[in-house]
């Protein structure tokens, strides 16, 4: 559009009380604009911020009852009128006056007596400034909104592919069920109870714990590369089958390594993920595995991934065992505290276990356990700390 188009079909709004100015300014922009007038301050803000505002205003300073630098600074401080340009047109010829109107908005400052040629040429190009500020702002807003749309569209993307690989792990293993989908609420859960704790408020920022949400689903990953005799197997693992079933940790790790390096960028998630699939089985005391870490050098998405994952193994039925109720599986817990887990975070999981055991209802594994959602799963003998997975 050029400007000529855009100045034909302009609306230049005349703000003065005195009618021959009125009058004047009308008989020189009625062949070009749409021209609306105002007689006083509150009139020209009634017009301005109406359903059909102007384009372009030309405002009188010395008015009475609200003078123009006050209703220069009510239309700049209102977002449907902050960005209609301003033209003080005064016969306020002071240096002050001109640098207090154009600090409050406006675009531009003619004193009076006018010279038609220099306002007609003015209000033209602020006019087709006009037209390509809103343009721009337009196009901004839209490329907003698609940044958003492909954004959120690539999250979508990006959960669930998150949770078709977990998922592909998970399907080795027939017995773990919504096991993904309970531990990532348990985490959340852990993490949001621990957010405030001086321990680990520097971690658990908003974006963190929407991070360990996305990623705890990939905490069994590296299960796909365990062998079926040793995954599947209906008993007890022999010592050296159980340090084959270890490597889960340093497979899925690696696994997610390969895939980051892979993109050839750093991923939030991905670096999440790898810490919690590498560390998830290691123990405060340093008796865990791959590298036999303890205390606070493990890392904190971890601890809380550790007890996630020990507390839905001793719920959940297994080839080895059968599922134990949640006030056994918090016992067993609980003689963890600070040897197997890290003792704040235990204590946090004990202050919302009755969260824990909404989360594992609500995620129950099959039909079956649909029957003992009453008692809250049949209780059974536990299986000893080391084979829990």
């Amino acid at each position: 559009m050029d400007e000529l188009n855009a100045t034909k079909k302009a609306t230049i709004l005349v703000v003065d009380d005195t009618p021959d100015n009125v009058t004047l300014m009308s008989h020189l922009l009625a062949g070009l604009y749409k021209v609306k007038v105002a007689n006083g301050g509150e009139k020209a803000l009634k017009i301005a911020m109406s359903d059909a505002p102007p384009d372009l205003i030309l405002l009188d300073i010395m008015m009475p009852g609200m003078d123009g630098y006050e209703v220069c600074q009510r239309l700049k401080c209102d977002p449907r009128t902050l960005n209609i340009p301003i033209i003080f047109l005064t016969a306020k010829a002071g240096l002050e006056d001109e640098r207090k109107g154009l600090e409050l908005g406006a675009v531009d400052y003619i004193t009076k007596p006018i010279s038609p040629p220099i306002v007609l040429a003015r209000e033209k190009n602020h006019l087709a400034l006009k037209v390509m500020d809103d343009f721009l702002r337009d196009k901004n807003s839209f490329l907003e909104l698609e940044v958003d749309k492909r954004t959120r569209e690539v999250m979508a993307i990006q959960d669930v592919t998150i949770l078709a690989m977990a998922s592909l792990a998970e399907t080795r293993d027939t017995e773990t069920g919504n096991h993904i989908r309970r531990t990532q609420f348990y985490v959340k859960a852990l993490a949001e109870r621990l957010r405030g704790h001086p321990r680990f408020a520097w971690f658990l920022s908003d974006s963190n714990i929407t991070m360990l949400f996305k990623s705890a689903p990939l905490h069994d990953l590296g299960k796909v590369g365990i062998p079926d005799r040793i995954l599947l197997k209906p008993g007890r693992l022999e010592p050296e089958e159980f340090e084959i079933m270890k490597t889960h940790t340093t497979l899925g790790y690696n696994a997610l390594v390969h895939a980051e390096e892979a993109l050839g960028i750093e991923v939030d998630f991905l670096s999440f993920a790898k810490t919690i699939a590498l560390s998830h089985q290691e123990k405060w005391d340093g008796s865990g595995y791959p590298q036999g870490l303890a205390g606070d050098d493990i890392p904190i998405a971890a601890r809380l991934m550790a007890v996630a994952d020990v507390y839905d193994a001793l719920i959940s039925r297994r080839v080895y065992k059968a599922g134990m109720s949640h006030e056994k599986a918090v016992l067993i817990m609980r003689e963890g505290r600070g040897t197997h887990f890290d003792a704040d975070i235990l204590d946090a999981f004990l202050d919302i276990q009755e969260e824990f055991r909404v989360i594992a209802m609500r995620f129950l594994d099959s039909d079956v356990d649909m029957l003992k959602k009453q008692d809250y799963l049949v209780p059974a003998d536990a299986a000893p700390p080391g084979t829990v997975d």
